[in-house]
Protein backbone atom coordinates (compact mmCIF):
# COMPACT_ATOMS: atom_id res chain seq x y z
CA UNK A 1 0.00 0.00 0.00
CA UNK A 2 1.30 3.44 -0.93
CA UNK A 3 0.56 7.07 -0.26
CA UNK A 4 0.47 7.86 -3.96
CA UNK A 5 0.92 11.49 -5.02
CA UNK A 6 0.41 12.23 -8.70
CA UNK A 7 2.40 14.97 -10.50
CA UNK A 8 1.90 15.75 -14.21
CA UNK A 9 4.45 17.47 -16.45
CA UNK A 10 3.88 18.93 -19.92
CA UNK A 11 7.26 19.34 -21.63
CA UNK A 12 7.34 22.84 -23.17
CA UNK A 13 9.32 26.08 -23.14
CA UNK A 14 6.77 28.24 -21.32
CA UNK A 15 8.05 30.16 -18.35
CA UNK A 16 7.34 28.67 -14.93
CA UNK A 17 8.48 29.77 -11.46
CA UNK A 18 7.76 26.38 -9.95
CA UNK A 19 4.59 25.23 -8.30
CA UNK A 20 3.55 24.33 -4.79
CA UNK A 21 1.54 21.15 -4.31
CA UNK A 22 -0.62 19.92 -1.44
CA UNK A 23 1.39 16.68 -1.23
CA UNK A 24 2.31 15.77 2.38
CA UNK A 25 4.23 12.75 3.63
CA UNK A 26 5.09 11.82 7.26
CA UNK A 27 8.46 10.82 8.70
CA UNK A 28 7.01 7.37 9.51
CA UNK A 29 5.72 6.62 5.96
CA UNK A 30 8.22 3.77 5.70
CA UNK A 31 8.36 2.43 2.14
CA UNK A 32 4.95 3.93 1.28
CA UNK A 33 5.69 7.52 0.23
CA UNK A 34 5.43 7.38 -3.58
CA UNK A 35 5.56 10.14 -6.19
CA UNK A 36 3.94 9.15 -9.51
CA UNK A 37 4.79 11.19 -12.61
CA UNK A 38 3.02 11.53 -15.99
CA UNK A 39 4.89 13.21 -18.87
CA UNK A 40 3.12 14.74 -21.88
CA UNK A 41 4.18 16.84 -24.85
CA UNK A 42 1.81 18.66 -27.22
CA UNK A 43 -1.17 17.06 -25.45
CA UNK A 44 -0.11 13.41 -25.91
CA UNK A 45 1.94 11.06 -23.69
CA UNK A 46 5.75 11.52 -23.98
CA UNK A 47 7.47 8.13 -24.57
CA UNK A 48 10.32 7.38 -22.13
CA UNK A 49 12.52 5.26 -24.40
CA UNK A 50 16.34 5.62 -24.45
CA UNK A 51 16.24 8.02 -21.50
CA UNK A 52 17.44 8.06 -17.88
CA UNK A 53 14.97 10.05 -15.76
CA UNK A 54 16.42 11.64 -12.61
CA UNK A 55 14.77 13.36 -9.64
CA UNK A 56 16.69 16.05 -7.74
CA UNK A 57 15.57 16.62 -4.12
CA UNK A 58 16.69 19.66 -2.08
CA UNK A 59 15.63 19.55 1.58
CA UNK A 60 15.19 22.40 4.07
CA UNK A 61 18.28 21.29 6.07
CA UNK A 62 20.48 21.48 2.95
CA UNK A 63 20.45 17.75 2.17
CA UNK A 64 20.70 16.91 -1.52
CA UNK A 65 19.69 13.72 -3.35
CA UNK A 66 19.83 12.88 -7.06
CA UNK A 67 18.42 9.48 -8.00
CA UNK A 68 16.87 7.67 -10.96
CA UNK A 69 13.11 7.21 -11.35
CA UNK A 70 11.55 3.83 -12.00
CA UNK A 71 9.87 3.83 -15.43
CA UNK A 72 6.60 1.86 -15.25
CA UNK A 73 5.12 2.64 -18.70
CA UNK A 74 7.54 3.74 -21.45
CA UNK A 75 4.84 4.17 -24.10
CA UNK A 76 2.49 6.36 -22.04
CA UNK A 77 5.25 8.31 -20.25
CA UNK A 78 4.74 7.16 -16.64
CA UNK A 79 7.39 6.83 -13.91
CA UNK A 80 7.52 6.71 -10.12
CA UNK A 81 9.86 7.28 -7.18
CA UNK A 82 9.54 5.89 -3.62
CA UNK A 83 11.23 7.97 -0.92
CA UNK A 84 13.72 6.04 1.25
CA UNK A 85 13.60 5.98 5.05
CA UNK A 86 16.72 8.21 5.15
CA UNK A 87 15.06 10.80 2.91
CA UNK A 88 11.90 10.88 5.05
CA UNK A 89 13.96 11.91 8.11
CA UNK A 90 14.63 15.33 6.53
CA UNK A 91 11.33 16.99 7.41
CA UNK A 92 10.12 20.33 6.10
CA UNK A 93 9.45 21.74 2.63
CA UNK A 94 11.20 19.79 -0.15
CA UNK A 95 12.00 21.22 -3.58
CA UNK A 96 12.04 18.67 -6.41
CA UNK A 97 12.78 18.86 -10.10
CA UNK A 98 13.07 16.23 -12.85
CA UNK A 99 15.76 15.80 -15.50
CA UNK A 100 15.64 13.55 -18.57
CA UNK A 101 19.02 12.40 -19.95
CA UNK A 102 18.73 10.85 -23.43
CA UNK A 103 21.30 8.40 -24.79
CA UNK A 104 21.93 10.70 -27.81
CA UNK A 105 23.34 13.39 -25.48
CA UNK A 106 20.22 15.55 -25.20
CA UNK A 107 18.75 16.50 -21.82
CA UNK A 108 15.54 18.15 -20.58
CA UNK A 109 14.92 19.84 -17.23
CA UNK A 110 11.49 20.58 -15.74
CA UNK A 111 10.42 23.39 -13.44
CA UNK A 112 10.57 22.49 -9.76
CA UNK A 113 7.64 21.67 -7.50
CA UNK A 114 7.44 21.47 -3.72
CA UNK A 115 5.95 19.05 -1.24
CA UNK A 116 6.08 18.66 2.56
CA UNK A 117 7.42 16.03 4.97
CA UNK A 118 5.92 16.43 8.46
CA UNK A 119 7.16 14.92 11.73
CA UNK A 120 5.04 12.36 13.54
CA UNK A 121 4.60 12.69 17.32
CA UNK A 122 7.33 10.13 18.09
CA UNK A 123 9.76 11.91 15.75
CA UNK A 124 9.46 15.35 17.34
CA UNK A 125 12.99 15.17 18.81
CA UNK A 126 14.86 13.87 15.75
CA UNK A 127 17.60 16.12 14.37
CA UNK A 128 18.51 15.10 10.81
CA UNK A 129 22.07 15.41 9.57
CA UNK A 130 22.57 16.94 6.14
CA UNK A 131 23.32 14.29 3.50
CA UNK A 132 24.40 14.40 -0.14
CA UNK A 133 23.63 11.45 -2.40
CA UNK A 134 24.04 11.19 -6.19
CA UNK A 135 23.40 7.68 -7.46
CA UNK A 136 25.88 8.05 -10.39
CA UNK A 137 28.61 8.95 -7.86
CA UNK A 138 27.60 6.06 -5.62
CA UNK A 139 27.91 3.70 -8.58
CA UNK A 140 31.45 5.01 -9.23
CA UNK A 141 32.38 4.60 -5.58
CA UNK A 142 31.09 1.03 -5.51
CA UNK A 143 33.16 0.27 -8.64
CA UNK A 144 36.30 1.69 -7.01
CA UNK A 145 35.66 -0.36 -3.86
CA UNK A 146 35.25 -3.50 -5.97
CA UNK A 147 38.57 -2.81 -7.78
CA UNK A 148 40.33 -2.31 -4.42
CA UNK A 149 38.96 -5.64 -3.22
CA UNK A 150 40.25 -7.39 -6.37
CA UNK A 151 43.73 -5.83 -5.93
CA UNK A 152 43.76 -6.98 -2.31
CA UNK A 153 42.96 -10.54 -3.35
CA UNK A 154 45.74 -10.47 -6.02
CA UNK A 155 48.31 -9.26 -3.46
CA UNK A 156 47.27 -12.04 -1.11
CA UNK A 157 47.70 -14.63 -3.87
CA UNK A 158 51.20 -13.28 -4.67
CA UNK A 159 52.09 -13.40 -1.00
CA UNK A 160 51.13 -17.08 -0.88
CA UNK A 161 53.25 -17.84 -4.00
CA UNK A 162 56.32 -16.05 -2.65
CA UNK A 163 55.97 -18.11 0.50
CA UNK A 164 56.94 -21.17 -1.58
CA UNK A 165 60.31 -19.71 -2.76
CA UNK A 166 62.23 -22.22 -0.67
CA UNK A 167 60.96 -25.01 -2.93
CA UNK A 168 62.59 -23.51 -6.08
CA UNK A 169 65.01 -25.82 -8.02
CA UNK A 170 68.81 -25.50 -7.28
CA UNK A 171 71.24 -24.38 -10.02
CA UNK A 172 72.89 -27.83 -10.32
CA UNK A 173 69.58 -29.67 -10.50
CA UNK A 174 68.23 -27.21 -13.06
CA UNK A 175 71.38 -27.62 -15.26
CA UNK A 176 71.06 -31.39 -15.23
CA UNK A 177 67.42 -31.20 -16.25
CA UNK A 178 68.27 -28.65 -18.98
CA UNK A 179 70.94 -30.96 -20.47
CA UNK A 180 68.48 -33.82 -20.62
CA UNK A 181 65.84 -31.59 -22.23
CA UNK A 182 68.37 -30.32 -24.82
CA UNK A 183 69.34 -33.88 -25.82
CA UNK A 184 65.68 -34.89 -26.14
CA UNK A 185 64.98 -31.81 -28.28
CA UNK A 186 67.94 -32.55 -30.60
CA UNK A 187 66.82 -36.15 -31.07
CA UNK A 188 63.29 -34.99 -31.89
CA UNK A 189 64.54 -32.31 -34.29
CA UNK A 190 66.73 -34.77 -36.19
CA UNK A 191 63.89 -37.23 -36.48
CA UNK A 192 61.50 -34.48 -37.67
CA UNK A 193 63.99 -33.14 -40.26
CA UNK A 194 64.34 -36.60 -41.82
CA UNK A 195 60.58 -37.15 -42.07
CA UNK A 196 59.81 -36.73 -45.83
CA UNK A 197 56.09 -37.16 -45.27
CA UNK A 198 55.93 -33.96 -43.21
CA UNK A 199 58.26 -31.95 -45.49
CA UNK A 200 58.08 -31.02 -49.19
CA UNK A 201 60.66 -31.26 -51.93
CA UNK A 202 61.98 -28.36 -54.04
CA UNK A 203 59.84 -29.46 -56.95
CA UNK A 204 56.73 -29.55 -54.80
CA UNK A 205 57.50 -26.03 -53.52
CA UNK A 206 57.90 -24.76 -57.10
CA UNK A 207 54.54 -26.26 -58.06
CA UNK A 208 52.79 -24.70 -55.10
CA UNK A 209 54.35 -21.27 -55.65
CA UNK A 210 52.76 -21.23 -59.10
CA UNK A 211 49.38 -21.38 -57.41
CA UNK A 212 47.46 -18.34 -55.96
CA UNK A 213 49.43 -16.10 -53.62
CA UNK A 214 47.96 -14.33 -50.58
CA UNK A 215 48.47 -10.94 -52.21
CA UNK A 216 46.76 -12.08 -55.40
CA UNK A 217 43.90 -13.55 -53.43
CA UNK A 218 43.62 -10.28 -51.47
CA UNK A 219 43.44 -8.25 -54.69
CA UNK A 220 40.60 -10.42 -55.95
CA UNK A 221 38.79 -10.09 -52.60
CA UNK A 222 39.21 -6.29 -52.67
CA UNK A 223 37.85 -6.07 -56.22
CA UNK A 224 34.82 -8.12 -55.18
CA UNK A 225 34.26 -6.09 -52.01
CA UNK A 226 34.22 -2.82 -54.01
CA UNK A 227 31.32 -3.91 -56.20
CA UNK A 228 28.58 -1.63 -54.80
CA UNK A 229 25.96 -3.09 -57.14
CA UNK A 230 26.00 -6.42 -55.28
CA UNK A 231 26.87 -5.22 -51.76
CA UNK A 232 25.04 -2.92 -49.34
CA UNK A 233 26.50 0.02 -47.47
CA UNK A 234 26.08 0.81 -43.79
CA UNK A 235 23.66 3.61 -44.70
CA UNK A 236 21.58 1.05 -46.62
CA UNK A 237 21.48 -1.18 -43.53
CA UNK A 238 20.56 1.76 -41.28
CA UNK A 239 17.75 2.74 -43.65
CA UNK A 240 16.36 -0.80 -43.78
CA UNK A 241 16.67 -1.30 -40.03
CA UNK A 242 14.74 1.95 -39.42
CA UNK A 243 11.95 1.00 -41.81
CA UNK A 244 8.48 0.06 -40.57
CA UNK A 245 8.42 -3.65 -39.77
CA UNK A 246 4.73 -4.07 -38.93
CA UNK A 247 2.61 -5.44 -41.80
CA UNK A 248 -0.69 -3.64 -42.37
CA UNK A 249 -1.60 -6.09 -45.16
CA UNK A 250 -0.34 -9.42 -46.43
CA UNK A 251 3.00 -9.49 -48.27
CA UNK A 252 1.23 -9.11 -51.63
CA UNK A 253 -0.72 -6.03 -50.45
CA UNK A 254 -4.02 -7.90 -50.07
CA UNK A 255 -6.17 -7.27 -46.97
CA UNK A 256 -5.80 -9.71 -44.09
CA UNK A 257 -8.64 -12.27 -44.10
CA UNK A 258 -10.79 -13.01 -41.02
CA UNK A 259 -13.80 -15.34 -40.93
CA UNK A 260 -16.27 -15.45 -38.03
CA UNK A 261 -14.02 -13.29 -35.82
CA UNK A 262 -15.28 -11.06 -32.99
CA UNK A 263 -14.77 -7.43 -34.06
CA UNK A 264 -13.76 -6.51 -30.48
CA UNK A 265 -10.59 -8.59 -30.86
CA UNK A 266 -9.36 -6.93 -34.08
CA UNK A 267 -7.40 -4.00 -32.61
CA UNK A 268 -4.07 -4.00 -34.49
CA UNK A 269 -3.61 -1.33 -37.16
CA UNK A 270 -4.29 -2.76 -40.61
CA UNK A 271 -6.74 -3.55 -43.43
CA UNK A 272 -8.97 -6.63 -43.02
CA UNK A 273 -11.66 -8.44 -45.00
CA UNK A 274 -14.31 -9.67 -42.53
CA UNK A 275 -16.21 -12.75 -43.71
CA UNK A 276 -19.19 -14.05 -41.77
CA UNK A 277 -19.69 -10.68 -40.05
CA UNK A 278 -22.65 -10.69 -37.65
CA UNK A 279 -24.00 -8.37 -34.99
CA UNK A 280 -23.47 -11.22 -32.49
CA UNK A 281 -19.75 -10.79 -33.25
CA UNK A 282 -20.07 -7.01 -32.60
CA UNK A 283 -20.32 -6.14 -36.31
CA UNK A 284 -22.58 -3.15 -37.11
CA UNK A 285 -24.71 -5.22 -39.54
CA UNK A 286 -24.96 -8.79 -40.79
CA UNK A 287 -22.91 -8.21 -43.94
CA UNK A 288 -19.37 -8.99 -45.08
CA UNK A 289 -17.07 -6.04 -45.70
CA UNK A 290 -13.72 -4.30 -45.24
CA UNK A 291 -12.50 -3.21 -41.79
CA UNK A 292 -9.85 -0.50 -41.32
CA UNK A 293 -8.22 -0.27 -37.85
CA UNK A 294 -6.15 2.68 -36.65
CA UNK A 295 -4.60 2.16 -33.22
CA UNK A 296 -2.65 4.50 -30.96
CA UNK A 297 -1.94 2.96 -27.57
CA UNK A 298 -5.10 1.57 -25.98
CA UNK A 299 -7.85 3.23 -28.01
CA UNK A 300 -8.24 1.79 -31.54
CA UNK A 301 -10.61 3.30 -34.13
CA UNK A 302 -12.57 0.96 -36.44
CA UNK A 303 -14.12 1.92 -39.81
CA UNK A 304 -16.27 -0.72 -41.54
CA UNK A 305 -17.61 -0.66 -45.13
CA UNK A 306 -20.12 -3.33 -46.17
CA UNK A 307 -19.43 -5.14 -49.46
CA UNK A 308 -21.27 -7.43 -51.84
CA UNK A 309 -19.80 -8.85 -55.04
CA UNK A 310 -23.29 -9.24 -56.55
CA UNK A 311 -24.73 -5.79 -55.68
CA UNK A 312 -23.60 -3.22 -58.25
CA UNK A 313 -25.53 -0.24 -56.79
CA UNK A 314 -24.01 2.29 -54.42
CA UNK A 315 -26.90 1.82 -51.99
CA UNK A 316 -25.42 -1.55 -51.07
CA UNK A 317 -22.34 0.14 -49.61
CA UNK A 318 -22.74 1.36 -46.01
CA UNK A 319 -20.00 2.82 -43.81
CA UNK A 320 -19.81 2.71 -40.00
CA UNK A 321 -17.30 3.81 -37.38
CA UNK A 322 -16.66 3.36 -33.65
CA UNK A 323 -13.76 3.50 -31.18
CA UNK A 324 -12.64 1.80 -28.00
CA UNK A 325 -12.59 3.81 -24.79
CA UNK A 326 -8.98 4.42 -23.68
CA UNK A 327 -7.64 2.01 -21.01
CA UNK A 328 -10.96 0.14 -20.99
CA UNK A 329 -12.65 -2.90 -22.53
CA UNK A 330 -15.68 -0.80 -23.53
CA UNK A 331 -16.49 0.27 -27.10
CA UNK A 332 -18.74 3.06 -28.32
CA UNK A 333 -21.77 2.10 -30.37
CA UNK A 334 -21.42 1.96 -34.14
CA UNK A 335 -22.29 5.23 -35.94
CA UNK A 336 -23.32 5.04 -39.58
CA UNK A 337 -21.93 7.72 -41.91
CA UNK A 338 -24.74 8.92 -44.16
CA UNK A 339 -24.22 9.24 -47.92
CA UNK A 340 -25.46 12.12 -50.10
CA UNK A 341 -27.97 9.83 -51.80
CA UNK A 342 -29.21 8.47 -48.48
CA UNK A 343 -29.68 11.93 -47.01
CA UNK A 344 -31.60 13.13 -50.07
CA UNK A 345 -33.84 10.07 -49.99
CA UNK A 346 -34.78 10.77 -46.35
CA UNK A 347 -35.50 14.42 -47.17
CA UNK A 348 -37.70 13.38 -50.10
CA UNK A 349 -39.69 10.96 -47.92
CA UNK A 350 -40.20 13.66 -45.30
CA UNK A 351 -41.22 16.28 -47.86
CA UNK A 352 -43.93 13.98 -49.25
CA UNK A 353 -45.66 13.47 -45.88
CA UNK A 354 -48.93 15.36 -46.38
CA UNK A 355 -50.05 14.64 -42.82
CA UNK A 356 -47.41 16.99 -41.38
CA UNK A 357 -47.16 19.56 -44.23
CA UNK A 358 -49.78 21.98 -45.55
CA UNK A 359 -50.72 22.75 -49.12
CA UNK A 360 -51.01 26.30 -50.51
CA UNK A 361 -54.83 25.96 -50.41
CA UNK A 362 -54.74 24.94 -46.74
CA UNK A 363 -52.43 27.85 -45.89
CA UNK A 364 -54.75 30.31 -47.68
CA UNK A 365 -57.78 28.89 -45.85
CA UNK A 366 -56.11 29.25 -42.44
CA UNK A 367 -54.99 32.80 -43.23
CA UNK A 368 -58.62 33.65 -44.03
CA UNK A 369 -59.74 32.24 -40.67
CA UNK A 370 -57.15 34.29 -38.80
CA UNK A 371 -58.16 37.43 -40.67
CA UNK A 372 -61.85 36.85 -39.83
CA UNK A 373 -60.99 36.24 -36.16
CA UNK A 374 -59.05 39.49 -35.93
CA UNK A 375 -61.88 41.43 -37.58
CA UNK A 376 -64.29 39.95 -35.07
CA UNK A 377 -61.97 40.56 -32.12
CA UNK A 378 -61.62 44.28 -32.89
CA UNK A 379 -65.33 44.88 -33.58
CA UNK A 380 -66.21 47.46 -30.90
CA UNK A 381 -69.90 47.15 -31.63
CA UNK A 382 -69.88 43.53 -30.46
CA UNK A 383 -67.37 43.87 -27.59
CA UNK A 384 -67.15 46.13 -24.54
CA UNK A 385 -64.17 48.15 -23.39
CA UNK A 386 -62.59 47.95 -19.95
CA UNK A 387 -64.09 51.31 -19.01
CA UNK A 388 -67.55 50.12 -20.08
CA UNK A 389 -67.15 46.85 -18.15
CA UNK A 390 -66.07 48.65 -14.98
CA UNK A 391 -69.02 51.00 -15.31
CA UNK A 392 -71.51 48.17 -15.77
CA UNK A 393 -70.11 45.86 -13.07
CA UNK A 394 -69.43 48.51 -10.50
CA UNK A 395 -66.16 49.31 -8.69
CA UNK A 396 -64.21 46.54 -6.96
CA UNK A 397 -63.39 47.14 -3.27
CA UNK A 398 -60.01 45.74 -2.08
CA UNK A 399 -58.98 44.98 1.51
CA UNK A 400 -55.52 44.30 2.94
CA UNK A 401 -54.49 40.67 3.41
CA UNK A 402 -53.79 39.92 7.09
CA UNK A 403 -50.04 39.05 7.21
CA UNK A 404 -48.71 36.49 9.74
CA UNK A 405 -45.55 34.75 10.98
CA UNK A 406 -43.13 37.54 10.08
CA UNK A 407 -44.38 38.12 6.52
CA UNK A 408 -44.10 41.73 5.29
CA UNK A 409 -45.37 43.78 2.35
CA UNK A 410 -42.91 44.28 -0.50
CA UNK A 411 -43.12 46.93 -3.21
CA UNK A 412 -46.97 46.65 -3.25
CA UNK A 413 -49.29 45.98 -0.34
CA UNK A 414 -50.92 42.51 -0.55
CA UNK A 415 -54.71 43.01 -1.03
CA UNK A 416 -57.78 40.93 -1.94
CA UNK A 417 -61.30 41.49 -3.34
CA UNK A 418 -64.30 39.55 -4.60
CA UNK A 419 -65.69 40.33 -8.06
CA UNK A 420 -68.60 38.27 -9.17
CA UNK A 421 -67.65 34.54 -9.06
CA UNK A 422 -63.96 35.43 -8.76
CA UNK A 423 -61.54 36.24 -5.91
CA UNK A 424 -58.79 38.70 -6.87
CA UNK A 425 -55.38 38.76 -5.11
CA UNK A 426 -52.77 41.44 -5.79
CA UNK A 427 -49.54 42.69 -4.23
CA UNK A 428 -45.96 41.78 -3.35
CA UNK A 429 -45.19 39.78 -0.19
CA UNK A 430 -41.87 38.84 1.45
CA UNK A 431 -42.07 35.59 3.42
CA UNK A 432 -40.36 32.27 4.01
CA UNK A 433 -41.82 29.31 2.10
CA UNK A 434 -43.75 26.48 3.76
CA UNK A 435 -45.41 28.73 6.41
CA UNK A 436 -48.82 30.45 6.63
CA UNK A 437 -47.90 34.02 5.68
CA UNK A 438 -51.43 35.52 5.68
CA UNK A 439 -55.17 34.92 5.43
CA UNK A 440 -58.39 36.20 3.83
CA UNK A 441 -61.96 35.55 4.98
CA UNK A 442 -63.06 31.96 4.37
CA UNK A 443 -66.04 33.27 2.40
CA UNK A 444 -63.57 34.58 -0.18
CA UNK A 445 -61.83 31.19 -0.52
CA UNK A 446 -63.05 28.60 -3.05
CA UNK A 447 -64.47 25.32 -1.82
CA UNK A 448 -61.60 22.83 -1.53
CA UNK A 449 -58.97 25.60 -1.82
CA UNK A 450 -56.84 26.46 -4.86
CA UNK A 451 -53.25 26.31 -6.15
CA UNK A 452 -51.86 29.08 -8.36
CA UNK A 453 -48.40 29.59 -9.90
CA UNK A 454 -46.78 32.94 -9.02
CA UNK A 455 -43.46 34.52 -10.14
CA UNK A 456 -40.46 35.09 -7.85
CA UNK A 457 -39.16 38.61 -7.29
CA UNK A 458 -35.46 39.40 -7.81
CA UNK A 459 -34.73 36.30 -9.87
CA UNK A 460 -36.40 34.20 -12.52
CA UNK A 461 -38.45 31.21 -11.46
CA UNK A 462 -41.84 30.35 -9.99
CA UNK A 463 -43.51 29.05 -6.82
CA UNK A 464 -46.93 27.69 -5.85
CA UNK A 465 -49.43 29.87 -3.97
CA UNK A 466 -51.73 27.66 -1.84
CA UNK A 467 -55.17 29.11 -0.89
CA UNK A 468 -56.73 26.91 1.77
CA UNK A 469 -60.52 26.55 2.19
CA UNK A 470 -60.32 28.42 5.53
CA UNK A 471 -58.64 31.41 3.83
CA UNK A 472 -55.02 30.73 4.92
CA UNK A 473 -52.28 31.52 2.37
CA UNK A 474 -48.93 29.72 1.94
CA UNK A 475 -45.99 29.69 -0.52
CA UNK A 476 -44.65 26.22 -1.46
CA UNK A 477 -41.98 24.78 -3.77
CA UNK A 478 -40.06 27.88 -4.86
CA UNK A 479 -37.92 27.13 -7.95
CA UNK A 480 -35.56 30.11 -8.55
CA UNK A 481 -33.39 30.47 -11.63
CA UNK A 482 -30.54 31.73 -9.38
CA UNK A 483 -30.80 30.32 -5.85
CA UNK A 484 -28.28 32.88 -4.55
CA UNK A 485 -30.86 35.65 -5.20
CA UNK A 486 -33.78 33.90 -3.47
CA UNK A 487 -35.43 36.12 -0.87
CA UNK A 488 -36.80 38.95 -3.00
CA UNK A 489 -40.40 37.91 -2.32
CA UNK A 490 -43.34 36.79 -4.46
CA UNK A 491 -45.91 38.57 -6.71
CA UNK A 492 -49.38 37.23 -5.82
CA UNK A 493 -51.35 38.77 -8.73
CA UNK A 494 -53.85 35.94 -9.37
CA UNK A 495 -57.55 35.45 -10.20
CA UNK A 496 -59.29 32.50 -8.46
CA UNK A 497 -62.67 31.14 -9.53
CA UNK A 498 -65.22 29.57 -7.18
CA UNK A 499 -65.94 25.88 -7.59
CA UNK A 500 -69.74 26.33 -7.53
CA UNK A 501 -69.70 29.72 -9.25
CA UNK A 502 -71.55 31.58 -6.49
CA UNK A 503 -71.51 35.37 -6.23
CA UNK A 504 -70.98 37.69 -3.28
Amino acid sequence: MYKDANVTYDINSRRSDGRATNIQFMTQDTGSAKLSFSFTKDGVPLPLSAVDTKIVLLYSDGSFYKKSLTIIDKVNGKAEYILSDEELKHYGIVKAELKLYYTNGQALATSFFTFTISKTLEDQNIVPVAEYYIDDFETLRNGINQTVDEISRTVEELREKFADLEAIETKEGAQEKADIAEKNAKDYTDEHANDQIKHITAKERETWNAKETPSGAQEKVNAHANKTDIHVTQSDKDKWNAAQLFKMTLDNGVAKYHSGVDFNTVVETGLYYMSGAKTELNAPVNNNGYLIVNNYGTYPLQEYVTYSSSDTTSSGRRKFMRNKVASSDSWTSWREIESVEGSQAKVDVHANKTDIHVTPDEKSSWNDLISQFRQHNYNQERHTSAIERAKWNGAVTYANITLKNGATAGTRTPIYAKWGPLTLLRGHVKTEPEIIFGSIPSSYAPIGGAIETVPLSGTGGTANLIVYENGDLKIKYPDPTDSSKLGGGYYIDVVIGFQEGGTA
